[in-house]
């Protein structure tokens, strides 16, 4: 068959548009085995069900049929009355239990996309922060929203109806190779062209619609960045390539959907031709069967009856199967977490000490591209560290590695004597903590906020936290102090309150090495000294990295390095690199103007 091209590949485009892996086919095989298994006895329910429905229906071609032969023959006894009650009876079953197979079909569906949903969350919180960082916003809001809505009808219908589709087909052909064997092989005369039909179409389709995926996902990454980066791109004068940008994404987005669309505009005249051909090749050798003598009329009847009835379950077979084309396509980028793992870490690694440690680090964000080069560093128990440096020398990059958000390219970082890398996120966090300057307000109550930090925290601990961070004054305002909602929906909270909140959770965390990249950025510079020193009572006797771009904390720190191009060029206390007259001396004083 020749037509519509797919649209020709670009390295650069929808294909390659996600940073989250793609499940494999494997992966994706075995979550849904796994999912059946856990939901056995409702599939098996469901197959029940459908099966009593299914033979209630069949029993009016086979009492038509009857009825079509008694009058053939010229019987006295039609018995209509008994008849007409078997098929009411018959009528009423299977009006009863379609209504079931619908109710436990959607049961099911439902019952396993809430699994996959909650499967997905547990599993992308389980990844290491990093993984998630580099991702990016676009591709993981496609998953989390398009390919859950899509898999959302998948999971409620399409899984439930082909279940329904393949028991119903077997049952019929079953039906009609009982009343009127000679019938069924007329049946297998359409299924060559629905084969061939099939065939073209779902080795064209499960790519395409892949391509289709990655596309909008490649628009959402694009439209994310744009609006969330749109002060940067107005300062720029970035507008038009950020809409160019934006139009080749949907251009090449809308090319794969039209592909698709033109597949289907192909399959289904090919499975209209083929319920014909299904009709017509029973009525056309039934009908040279009958005058051979080698079936009667009834069986005519009959068989013409359950062929037509297997228009109906060939088409939801086929249907549905299509869905699930689209719907594998967002269930493998769903499930491709699982081929991540969820951490690289060993179990067996812990620290013995509380020391850290830089040693010839080398890290870089895209391949060949090196952001820090041969950084060494060593940070005592209890030391106040202060990164200092001009915009982009690495700074934040070398925090988040020594928070063991990434990992090194070369070199080792490590915590009393454990390598980071090796250990589990969960582990990491019980020792390292790293607040940054993007505060996030979760949906909830204040104390749900707090709570999140430790679980089994009282209130007393709670305002002993805000007050650490000098949030107690106005939370307690609040109407319903702790209990008050805050976030979307509730109370808006300005963007210092929400960091009071993000450092309140840090002393509820308690861990002893901290990592504060200008966690104080939101706040008046009056505001952010007090809550500094309200802080540093808490934080005592904990080892401190802050990363200083206000160089009054870095003035309190006990040593100061100084970041420059990816390299530590200056290294020692506030005024031993005053006294050295280098790069730092030359940002205090522009410091003090």
């Amino acid at each position: 068959m020749i037509g519509v091209a797919p649209p020709a590949y670009d390295p650069a485009a929808p294909t390659t548009a996600n940073t989250l892996p793609v499940g494999a086919t494997a992966t994706v095989r075995a979550y849904v085995t796994e999912l059946f298994r856990r939901h056995r006895r409702a599939f098996l329910l469901l197959i029940t069900v459908n099966t009593v429905s299914v033979l209630a229906s069949m029993v009016g071609p086979w009492l038509l049929g009857g009825l079509v032969e008694r009058v053939t023959d010229e019987a006295r006894e039609l018995h209509l009355e008994l008849t007409a009650g078997v098929f009411v009876v018959a009528l009423a079953v299977q009006a009863v239990f379609v209504r079931q197979v619908r109710l436990r079909g959607s049961m099911l569906g439902e019952r396993m996309l809430a699994d996959l949903r909650e499967d997905f969350l547990v599993r992308s919180v389980g990844l290491p922060p990093g993984v998630l960082e580099r991702a990016g916003t676009g591709d993981l809001l496609s998953r989390i929203t398009t390919d859950i809505d899509r898999l959302g009808n998948a999971m409620r219908e399409a899984v439930p109806q082909l279940a329904i589709g393949v028991v119903w087909a077997a049952l019929l052909l079953g039906g009609l190779v009982i009343t009127a064997p000679p019938l069924a092989a007329a049946v297998l005369l359409a299924v060559p062209l629905l084969v061939v039909g099939c065939r073209w179409y779902f080795r064209r389709a499960p790519s395409a619609y892949r391509s289709e995926s990655a596309g909008y996902a490649a628009v959402a990454a694009a439209l994310a960045e744009t609006v969330d980066a749109g002060r940067t791109v107005e300062a720029h004068r970035l507008g038009a390539r950020r809409i160019e940008l934006s139009e080749r994404r949907i251009k090449e987005w809308t090319a794969w959907e039209r592909y698709t669309l033109w597949l289907r505009s192909v399959l289904f005249p090919v499975i209209n031709v083929t319920h014909v051909t299904v009709l017509a090749s029973v009525l056309m050798v039934g009908g040279v069967f009958v005058l051979q003598g080698w079936i009667d009329v009834g069986q005519l009847t009959t068989g013409a009856l359950i062929a037509q009835m297997l228009v109906d379950p060939v088409g939801l077979i086929l249907r549905w199967y299509d869905e699930l084309q689209v719907a594998q396509v967002s269930l493998a980028r769903l499930v491709g977490v699982r081929d991540i793992e969820p951490d690289a870490g060993d179990a067996a690694v812990a620290p013995d000490g509380r020391d850290v440690q830089a040693d010839r680090v080398h890290f870089g964000y895209l391949e060949g591209v090196d952001v820090l080069r041969k950084v060494s560093l060593e940070v005592a128990p209890g030391t106040r560290l202060a990164l200092v440096g001009p915009s982009g020398a690495g700074k934040s990059t070398l925090g988040r590695l020594l928070a063991g958000v990434y990992a090194p390219r070369d070199g080792r970082i490590t915590l009393g004597g454990a390598e980071l890398s090796r250990m589990p996120a969960e582990r990491v966090r019980e020792h390292v903590a790293l607040v940054n300057q993007e505060h996030h307000v979760f949906v909830g109550s204040l104390r749900d906020n707090l709570l999140l930090a430790r679980t089994d925290a009282d209130d007393a601990e709670l305002w002993a936290a805000l007050a650490a961070v000098d949030a107690d004054d106005w939370a307690r305002a609040l109407d319903d102090g702790l209990d008050t909602e805050v976030g979307s929906g509730g109370v808006a909270l300005t963007p210092a309150q929400a960091q009071q909140i993000a450092l309140a959770r840090l002393v509820l965390a308690d861990p002893h090495t901290l990592v504060l990249d200008e966690a104080t950025s939101l706040l008046d510079p009056r505001a952010a000294r007090h809550l500094e020193r309200s802080l540093a009572r808490v934080l005592d006797g904990r080892t401190v990295v802050a990363i200083a771009h206000r160089l009054h904390t870095a003035h309190d720190a006990d040593v100061i390095a100084v970041v420059e191009n990816g390299r530590i060029t200056e290294l020692g206390s506030h005024d031993d690199l005053v006294t050295a007259d280098g790069a730092y001396a030359a940002l205090w004083r522009s410091w003090h103007g």
